[in-house]
Order: structure tokens, then sequence, then C-alpha cells
């Protein structure tokens, strides 16, 4: 995804909900810290649907219960990517280099 100036660029995050902090993107660029986004939605959903086989195939192959196969936790949301590889829900929280943001 092209993102030029201070503009921010539509694209495709993973979520999780998490008990401590709540919805939360699951996937990071390696060492950067900051989320992974995907260029569309079908992109993202064709993640999770790799994911949710594999699991299958645990179940399938009695390496994984089959509640744990079945339920996938993820889901997709839009958000906003900034120049400096941050991203934004449409609920208005920011999420980037996690280290990069402590301390203010």
């Amino acid at each position: 995804m092209e993102i030029i100036g201070s503009e921010s660029k539509r694209g495709f995050c993973i979520f999780i909900n998490t008990i401590f902090q709540g919805a939360i993107p699951v996937e990071r660029y390696g060492d950067t810290g900051f989320p992974f986004v995907y260029p569309t939605q079908e992109a993202a959903e064709r993640e999770i649907a790799e994911d949710v086989i594999n699991r299958l195939t645990e179940f399938l192959e009695g390496e994984r219960e089959f509640d744990d196969a079945i339920s996938p936790e993820e889901y997709v949301v839009e958000v906003s990517v900034f120049p400096d590889g941050s991203v934004e829900d449409e609920a208005g929280y920011r999420f980037g280099n996690e280290q990069w943001y402590e301390g203010g």
C-alpha cells in the first residue's frame, strides 16, 4: 500500500479481542512492531480462512479439540494507515510500534 505525505490510506488488519487491551491487531511486521496491513478485505479474510483450514486439519489429525478448531476469534477491521506505519481503527484507536508509543 502506497502512502504519500501525511495522508492516510485505507487498509485491512486482522484483529482479535483481548481481555486487558480490548480489540488489537493480531499480526505485526517482523521487528518493526507495526501492524500488518492487507490491501483488501478479501486478502485478510483469506488469511483467516487459511488459518481455520489449518486448525481443522489439526483437529482431523487429532492434534486439536473441535471447538478450538472451528471457532476463529479473528476478524477483519478496516483501518487508516499512516505514513509512520501506524493504523487507526473505526473507533479511533491507533496502533503502531507499541515500544515507540510508550510514555507518550
